[in-house]
């Protein structure tokens, strides 16, 4: 066997070399790669703690808005459906506006802390700008109650009107302790209206105004017994 000549030699070295340096370029690369993800990880954490912090300094701030926004919202117990509350609001304010929802459906009701958020599709929605516009903006007016996500139109059929559908997010908070304040409030307007119709509402009677059990019945005041016979 002879032995290998020095070109042999050069170019097996020139060989090995470039493999050498095929294998470091490769992994530089990949340690690039990781640097550059590390340093966009790190950069995130970054932010994402100059932006908590910032939340954090305006506590306050954040406190007396959720106050204020809280005061808005009506509260509801706990066992009460709100569907059927949230749907005639809505349709009220269509029908005022000129606007017309054919198809709606609610939503599973969402917990968001002491927020409860009530979701109602309408499907299939035609009207035109104006009462669109108007619709919006009385849902605006609503305070914190009410807002409009998703919304999307589209030209109909009807020449000037629009169409399309939204979906609407009614917010509001619940509280046990308004269950009995609102069945007194709701039997208010009845015992007001049977107090001016001249009907008195039953009550228990005062032991004092009771009849002794045998005794003969009184006749009424203003007219006079007729002896028997």
């Amino acid at each position: 066997m002879s032995a290998m000549s020095s070109k042999d030699r050069n170019l097996l070295l020139v060989a090995v070399v470039g493999v050498l340096y095929a294998f470091a370029a490769l992994t530089a690369k990949k340690q690039v790669e990781s640097w550059k993800v590390g340093r966009n990880a790190y950069r995130a954490a970054q932010k994402r703690l100059a932006e908590e912090r910032a939340l954090i300094a305006a506590d306050g701030e954040w406190k007396a808005r959720y106050e204020e926004v809280r005061d808005l919202m009506p509260t509801f117990a706990y066992e009460r459906d709100v569907a059927t509350h949230w749907l005639n609001v809505m349709d009220s304010v269509a029908s005022r506006n000129g606007l017309t929802i054919s198809r709606r459906q609610t939503g599973k009701e969402l917990e968001v802390g002491d927020v409860f958020e009530l979701p109602i599709e309408c499907k299939d929605w035609e009207g035109s700008l104006e009462s669109l516009v108007r619709f919006l903006y009385e849902l605006s007016s609503e305070g914190a109650m009410l807002d409009v996500r998703q919304l999307y139109i589209r030209p109909s059929n009807k020449p000037g009107y629009l169409k399309g559908s939204f979906t609407l997010y009614c917010a509001y908070m619940r509280d046990d302790d308004v269950a009995e304040p609102a069945r007194a409030a709701a039997a208010a307007p009845a015992a007001a209206a049977a107090g001016q119709a001249g009907v008195s509402v039953p009550s228990e009677a005062a032991p004092s105004d009771a009849a002794p059990e045998g005794s003969a019945p009184q006749a009424p005041a203003g007219t006079e017994a007729q002896p028997e016979g």
